[in-house]
């Protein structure tokens, strides 16, 4: 157990969109600390979005992070020398950012040439209920489904 609870981080607001959670994906958009080439990849990428759907760009993505958010997960737990994957619900800042690490994750996996089309791409393919982000949500929530049975499990 730890002495005492971890103090929460306070997020600034992005410039742009003014929204803190803008800046929590951003951050996981990051590599090596080099902040404003995410920045950059990110608003091309809601720039494209934008463009492709004739929507407001932001509207989307967030539509796109509230169909890739999870509710429930299954944990790993010992009982009596088996283990059983329990199904248990999910913190909300867990869930968001579960939810943004695999839309980041699957679209660096995908085939278009710069990180700001391959995450254009993954965020329509998310908001219009597929790709392989929302593949991962529906394979998890599958997951607890089938394993629902060891729910008194939870500790």
């Amino acid at each position: 157990m730890r002495r005492r609870k971890a103090k929460k981080i306070v997020v600034l607001p992005d410039p742009r969109f003014n929204d803190t959670v803008v800046t929590k994906f951003v951050n996981n958009i990051m590599l090596q600390g080099k902040k404003s080439v995410a920045f950059t990849i990110f608003y091309d990428a809601i720039e494209k979005v934008a463009a492709k759907t004739q929507e407001e760009g932001l509207e989307v993505w967030r539509r796109a992070l509230e169909n890739v958010t999870p509710a429930v997960e299954v944990r790993s737990r010992r009982v009596g020398g088996a283990t059983f994957q329990i199904p248990s619900p999910i913190r909300e800042e867990r869930k968001s950012s579960m939810a943004m690490k695999w839309l980041i994750g699957y679209a660096r996996k995908r085939n278009e040439k710069s990180m700001s089309e391959k995450l254009a791409g993954e965020i329509i393919a998310a908001a219009k209920n597929e790709g392989a982000a929302y593949k991962k949500r529906e394979d998890v929530h599958r997951m607890a489904e089938a394993n629902k049975a060891f729910s008194h499990f939870r500790f």
